[in-house]
């Protein structure tokens, strides 16, 4: 495994890096997909056999409930191995354009677009989700054919660096997955020194900051940012359930989750019977432990809530260990606990009168991860079809985005881009087009402006005229014109003719 010292990773160092790590990917992006996929399957087998190891070394620092990480991280990072061994070949193949679609004047021209990898990715990475959030993102590029730099969130590196010793055991290069230090120097270094795509997991602010030094190269980017999602919950959902996802949302990861509920949108019929319900299913439950770092900013906002009007309904501020969840009703969506994104576990109810309040109150929040909805099916899809967030789910709670085969991203201020599936997959690479013409006649290059004019009036008039008689005219004025070219590549001679 290869590490460098963020600390200490200057531009010299870390172009040091990343020129070794671009000589790497050059031999790497010219081996055969099929060996490259099979490389990732080895490293599944790997991370398998090291399950209990990788899991251990990410609840040392969070803390979790015991198989919490086998199932949050591990598994899900198994399955997006799986899904790029069976899918990335046909995601990647090029794609060829024949002459369905071509337009007339383009005849003999023949296209196809392909991939090709970027280069050296850095991805930054995020503390909550240390294994699966980084991982999937590191396999998805080398299985493009790129080099990868991960610059490990706080207290991540442990578990970064037993992916990296995995990956060497599969038969990746060292030089081809480097761990960097935790420290932002670490990121600001690999992106002086030169990278071809970032990938952020992080806050809004983060995105702002990275995002102003790749402009001055005009770098490529992926911003998986910050959450404050909305759970909106209709009159005719299901309350026991609504509850427990409720529950189960701000309970993983001690609430720590980006796409955890934060707002609580609940059609006011349903309001109190849900508030007790969710009061009573927490009740029975164990505290949720919050992250030391994020205590003061939460004190903060929810004493703020508090004052202006809000009522606490579960959860202690003035315990010395600050414990949740925290559940505030009577939250206006002007307070800054329902404007922003906060890692723990707390939660906005707010009643609305319908789905149009719902959306117009979930419109005053400027993030757009995800949201969760709860209802009967057709009154579930109908809303989802107007949420704005770049992920929904219906009648459950974050699990269902674990799917290998889905995107996952945000809008507005969290983020844009899209990581997992094939659509993360495929921003790990670069479009080439490619174009080839048959035979040798080129019109274009003896044409005059005259004849040129004549002859795109004419194609005009065939292809995009209104009345069907006019095109038809058109067309055979525009064939005349073209047997002619053919005839007499002599301007003056074609001109004399028309």
């Amino acid at each position: 495994m290869r590490a460098t010292d963020g600390r200490k990773a200057g531009a010299g160092p870390c172009a040091r890096v990343v020129a070794e790590a671009r000589a790497a990917q050059t031999a790497w992006a010219s081996v055969g997909l099929c060996e490259r996929l099979a490389i990732i399957r080895s490293l599944r087998h790997k991370i398998a056999g090291e399950c209990e190891t990788l899991a251990r070394a990410v609840d040392r620092r969070q803390q979790r409930a015991p198989g919490e990480t086998l199932v949050a991280e591990v598994l899900p990072l198994l399955d997006a191995c799986r899904f790029l061994e069976r899918e990335a070949g046909r995601i990647l193949a090029p794609k060829r354009l024949g002459v369905v679609g071509r337009p007339w004047w383009l005849a003999g021209v023949s296209g196809r677009i392909q991939r090709e990898p970027l280069g050296v990715v850095l991805i930054i990475g995020p503390s909550n989700y240390p294994l699966f959030l980084p991982g999937v993102q590191a396999v998805q590029a080398l299985a493009a054919g790129n080099a990868v730099l991960l610059k490990p969130g706080r207290g991540a590196r442990e578990a970064a660096m037993l992916l990296a010793r995995c990956l060497e055991e599969a038969g990746v290069d060292t030089r081809l997955f480097t761990v960097l230090e935790e420290s932002p120097e670490a990121a600001r270094a690999a992106m002086q020194a030169g990278v071809d795509r970032v990938v952020l997991t992080g806050s809004a602010d983060t995105g702002r900051a990275v995002l102003s030094q790749l402009a001055n190269t005009v770098t490529p980017a992926t911003m998986e940012l910050s959450g404050c999602d909305a759970a909106f919950v209709l009159e005719d959902a299901d309350l026991e359930l609504t509850a427990g996802a409720l529950h189960y949302g701000l309970s993983l990861n001690r609430g720590a989750t980006c796409i955890a509920p934060r707002r609580a949108l609940l059609v006011h019929t349903v309001a109190d019977e849900l508030e007790q319900k969710l009061k009573a299913e927490l009740q029975r439950r164990a505290p949720v432990g919050v992250d030391e770092t994020e205590v003061p900013r939460l004190r903060e906002l929810v004493q703020e809530a508090l004052d202006g009007g809000a009522r606490l309904v579960c959860g202690e501020l003035d315990r010395p260990a600050v414990s949740g969840p925290f559940v505030l009703a009577g939250v206006s969506p002007h307070m800054r606990l329902a404007q922003e994104d906060i890692m723990a576990s707390v939660l906005c109810m707010m009643p609305v009168q319908d789905t149009g309040d719902a959306l117009a109150t979930d419109a005053l929040c400027p993030y757009a991860l995800g949201a969760s909805i709860f209802g009967s099916k057709g009154a579930a899809e109908a809303l989802a079809r107007k949420v704005h967030a770049g992920v929904v789910v219906l009648n459950d709670m974050i699990v269902p985005t674990a799917d290998p085969r889905l995107p996952f991203g945000g809008r507005d201020l969290s983020g844009f881009g899209r990581t997992r599936g094939a659509e993360g997959l495929l921003e790990m690479t670069t479009v080439k087009t490619v174009m080839r013409r048959r035979g040798r006649h080129r019109p274009h290059f003896t044409g005059s402006g005259d004849r040129l004019a004549h002859m795109a009036r004419s194609y005009i008039a065939a292809a995009h005229g209104r009345a069907l008689t006019d095109r038809a005219r058109a067309a055979f004025r525009t064939l005349g014109a073209l047997w002619r070219a053919l005839r007499s590549p002599n301007p003056a001679h074609e001109e004399a003719a028309v």
